[in-house]
């Protein structure tokens, strides 16, 4: 079994991710196709203090896109739309080419295998109140969860009334899907037919084992090196099904044996590149592929890395929204950042450099945020000292 080094495993997973490349001056709709297609998704996430989730990952990638086109590719008009929304590592933006490898997912969600909470029952003793539901947006049109009169829940995310789990329910067994996003990010439901293409539909449906397979080579992809239990946490998959799919591809010289620095098997794509060096910047939402299994940002990166947005104020390390930011190939700081937008600034509540941050760092960050600033249509507003939770105006 091949041996590589913890140097050499960052560099695979950072060229697997889409850094190291030059950013492109104008970054295009095909730009942003690309890293979509690279990535196979783009986790959503109801926070907004910055920016929506979603869109963070192709700034950290090509820099200023237009969050316009991936607003058209994922909810545009026919022709244009070329993602759909489905539960993947969590609700996440997917390639169209995707659908058919998510079909168990929604098989067993229709039968009643898979769900949380009350949504089960909705394949069973209820199931006759959501097929009455469905029946209403077939006959209706489009509608949200505040479209229906039986909607009495607070807007709150995780407060759902009953006709919101319905609607989750259906959406989880591929019954309807997103047509569009509406006001403050709300869900609009359709009919899966009426939203995504024929061609989609039409796209024949692999068996479970052919799913998975697909599933877990595409994650190979995206990770350049990793373990079996970070290969299958990329789309969530059961535990003993990505097993037999790991197996699978190494048996067919798809995957490749390897052991690493802390971890004495872990597993690389047979395309995967390692190149020499890396030069990237980039500030990483948390929810980025790169860093959202914490347990490998650590073991390869040294950085230990925690969203606080759910700890007390007093109790949290290093802000709410707290973007690492990459420098090459190491994770060397991270910032707490808002968007104010009343006052039409971005404003960096607190930075603290990592122990191994080379001398340069804080002229990158400074440089990387002028670009986020920019991106976003704000000045930069604020700036503290590195590692203190002082802030002072620029």
């Amino acid at each position: 079994m091949e041996t590589i080094s913890l140097p050499q495993a960052r560099r695979m997973a950072l060229a697997a991710q889409g850094f190291g490349g030059r950013r492109p001056e104008a970054p295009s709709s095909l730009h942003l196709r690309r890293t979509i297609d690279h990535l196979h998704l783009h986790q959503i996430d109801s926070v907004n203090v910055l920016s929506r989730a979603h869109y963070l990952p192709a700034f950290s990638r090509l820099g200023g896109y237009e969050r316009a086109d991936l607003d058209r590719l994922a909810w545009g008009p026919p022709g244009q739309r070329r993602l759909f929304e489905y539960w993947a590592h969590e609700a996440s933006l997917i390639p169209f080419d995707l659908h058919p490898l998510l079909r168990w997912r929604m098989a067993q969600a229709d039968r009643g295998e898979t769900g949380w909470g009350q949504m089960k029952l909705y394949a069973g003793e209820r199931r006759p109140e959501a097929m009455a539901l469905l029946e209403r947006i077939q006959s209706d049109g489009p509608m949200a969860a505040s479209d229906f009169e039986t909607h009495k829940g607070r807007p709150g995310w995780w407060e759902w009334s009953d006709t919101k789990r319905t609607l989750e329910w259906l959406f989880w067994a591929g019954h309807i899907t997103t047509a569009e996003r509406r006001g403050s990010f709300e869900r609009v439901y359709d009919l899966v037919e009426r939203v995504l293409p024929e061609a989609v539909l039409a796209a024949s449906t692999p068996t479970d084992a052919e799913a998975h397979r697909g599933l877990i080579e595409r994650a190979a992809r995206a990770h350049g090196v990793a373990t079996e239990a970070e290969l299958r946490d990329y789309f969530r998959q059961p535990l003993e099904a990505a097993r037999r799919a790991t197996m699978e591809l190494a048996e067919e010289g798809v995957l490749i044996p390897v052991s690493t620095p802390g971890c004495r098997r872990a597993w690389v794509h047979r395309d995967a590149r390692m190149p020499r060096k890396i030069e990237a910047s980039a500030l990483l939402a948390p929810f980025d592929p790169l860093i959202w299994h914490r347990d490998r940002a650590e073991r390869l990166f040294g950085f230990r890395y925690r969203i606080e947005i759910y700890v007390p104020a007093e109790k949290r390390l290093h802000g709410y929204y707290v973007l690492p930011f990459l420098l090459d190939e190491g994770l060397v700081a991270r910032v707490d950042l808002k968007a104010d937008r009343q006052r039409g600034r971005l404003m960096v509540r607190s930075v603290h450099l990592e122990e191994n941050a080379p001398p340069d760092t804080r002229d990158a960050l400074e440089a990387e945020l002028g670009r986020m600033a920019d991106w976003l249509g704000l000045e930069e507003g604020v700036v503290s000292d590195p590692g203190s939770g002082d802030v002072a105006e620029r």
